[in-house]
């Protein structure tokens, strides 16, 4: 299993300052998100944030449906995916309308990731209809009073037991620690918020070794020069013969 990474925020900013770097395959947004960013939850305001973020080289965007039925969740998927069918997976909520709302969009031929997972027997939904990806609230399902860890490997065994290709996408995670800790576990999906992308590079030790290199790749050329010059001096006072 490959490692991919998204970035979990609606904030264009945040994309201009992760995107680039190269390790993070695509963005997973949400209402709530958009909410926090200042944008609306409308076709309109979705598909500019979705030419924004493949101008950036998102190859994945999550982009989450939203209806007060059936019919008006799915029609709303379908709009969405056709922003570009290639890149943008809808997000459903694992309810029994997002799922009958997610099975309509399967058989139209887009990716759907079914989102607010709590729970291991939910992710058997997933496969059986044939999503790309399930979302678990990781920290969520935590601040429940469960071990988030130990639900969260119980769902991969679900998804390894049946031999799906329905991945875990892991979400609501808090410190790098339970990145680790999960990969460790054969989870090779996660989405981070620019937070905990930054938190990846906090390490002091590798802060000082890199000031060190610094250092010594300074002094070393310094040290280069004053040989070089002293060598210069030298030649110049030899006598010529």
């Amino acid at each position: 299993m490959t490692l991919q990474l998204l970035l979990d925020t609606a904030d264009p900013a945040a994309w201009k300052a992760w995107l680039p770097s190269g390790l993070f395959r695509g963005v997973t947004t949400n209402p709530t998100l958009l909410r926090r960013a200042g944008r609306p939850c409308s076709l309109e305001s979705l598909q500019d944030l979705a030419h924004q973020a493949f101008s950036l080289g998102a190859r994945e965007l999550h982009l989450q449906t939203w209806g007060a039925d059936v019919e008006a969740a799915t029609a709303t998927g379908l709009a969405l995916g056709a922003i570009d069918p290639a890149r943008v997976l809808v997000k459903v909520p694992l309810t029994r309308r997002g799922a009958e709302a997610a099975r309509r969009l399967i058989e139209a031929g887009l990716p759907v990731t079914f989102t607010a997972c709590y729970e291991p027997h939910q992710v058997l939904i997933a496969a059986a209809l044939g999503a790309r990806y399930v979302a678990p609230y990781l920290g969520r399902i935590s601040d429940s009073g469960r071990d988030g860890h130990a639900e969260l490997i119980a769902m991969q065994r679900c998804l390894d037991g049946v031999g799906t290709g329905t991945r875990l996408l892991v979400a609501s995670l808090r410190h790098p620690d339970d990145l680790a800790r999960l990969a460790a576990a054969g989870m090779g999906t996660f989405t981070l918020g620019p937070d905990l992308a930054a938190a990846l590079f906090a390490s002091e030790a590798t802060a000082a070794a890199a000031a060190q290199f610094e250092k010594d790749a300074a002094a070393a050329q310094f040290e280069k020069d004053a040989a070089a010059a002293q060598f210069d001096c030298d030649t110049a006072a030899a006598p010529v013969p």
